[in-house]
């Protein structure tokens, strides 16, 4: 049975007051052009501006926006997922809402999933971002597929078109560390990239520092896989052996009179090293457990303190 709704845009809101009306007009245009039966959801995530009053304003003007407010600032993912779990369309847009994803391409995202795809993802064609943002993005993803054992797209990010079935696979997921484009890989069906023209940014800067990157890099790398894991463990097998060998090399040349006294730089050396790596392989495990404590908690990833329309 389909939903009521065709189309369903959701767009996680945090300090964007000067964009969300331009955001709101640009969205319904792009919308109304596939069909007359579409919402758009827009998830306020604790902003320090007036962006929920915004989204006020535009429910009240316009009957087929719908915002939600949460009760603090959770992150964009969250957000996200706040946004898809109150779908109610068969077919789920999902955008940023700095207007560097350029909401005229949904028609071609629509257009394209209707040729038998249950995921279009946009692909970022030109990006308009820093040589720097795009140069760490490219080995980020390199290095993230490499410790995932998946496939990643430097191009891709949340925006791009998802067919029901997938986003109620998504939000039947149990993970409380939630990537949105990890997700929607993991429950596969059949998908496709699409070339979009990706914008520079309205207002302000990117809300992601150095800091909040490599904590979602970190959540991503722990939640998604294991691999951290079983790299410590064959680095932990190589220098065993390698030690092993290294003192059988010390015994013989003791025992024909090489060494005539202990060296007390190499013993030095070799404690520092193997305390090293121990207090690596500790941080490693506890990042896990950690991320497991969390999770056995079973607390809300998500509280909701306001829903208009």
């Amino acid at each position: 049975m389909e939903n009521k709704l065709e189309l369903s845009i959701v767009s996680p809101v945090y300090n964007a007051e000067l964009i969300v009306d331009e955001l709101v007009d640009r969205i319904a245009k792009a919308a109304s052009s596939i069909t007359d039966n579409f919402e758009i959801i827009l998830v306020e995530d604790g902003s320090r501006d007036n962006s929920w009053q915004k989204i006020l304003e535009n429910c009240k003007k316009f009957p087929f926006v719908k915002g939600i407010k949460l009760s603090r600032n959770f992150g964009q993912h969250f957000a996200i997922a706040a946004g898809i779990e109150n779908s109610q369309a068969n077919w789920v847009v999902v955008m940023d809402c700095d207007l560097q994803d350029v909401p005229e391409e949904i028609p071609n995202l629509y257009k394209k999933a209707k040729e038998g795809y249950y995921i279009v993802h946009a692909r970022r064609k030109d990006r308009q971002d820093s040589f720097i943002k795009k140069l760490n993005s490219k080995y980020f993803y390199k290095f993230f597929s490499y410790l995932t054992d998946t496939k990643q797209d430097s191009g891709a990010a949340n925006f791009g078109i998802y067919h029901a079935k997938v986003i109620r696979e998504i939000s039947l997921m149990g993970d409380y560390y939630r990537v949105f484009p990890i997700l929607v890989q993991w429950v596969g069906f059949k998908r496709t990239f699409l070339d979009t023209k990706h914008d520079s940014r309205k207002e302000g800067k990117s809300n992601y520092t150095f800091y909040k990157l490599v904590n979602l890099a970190l959540n991503m790398i722990v939640s998604f896989s294991d691999k951290p894991l079983r790299l410590c463990l064959k680095f932990g097998i190589l220098t065993s052996i390698v030690s092993f060998v290294i003192g059988l090399v010390y015994l013989v040349m003791y025992f024909i009179n090489i060494i005539k006294v202990a060296g007390f730089t190499t013993i030095i050396l070799f404690t520092c090293f193997n305390l090293g790596i121990t207090t690596f392989f500790i941080g490693v495990l506890g990042l896990y457990i950690g991320k497991i404590s969390i999770q056995v908690k079973n607390r809300q990833r998500f509280i909701i303190e306001e829903q208009v329309n």
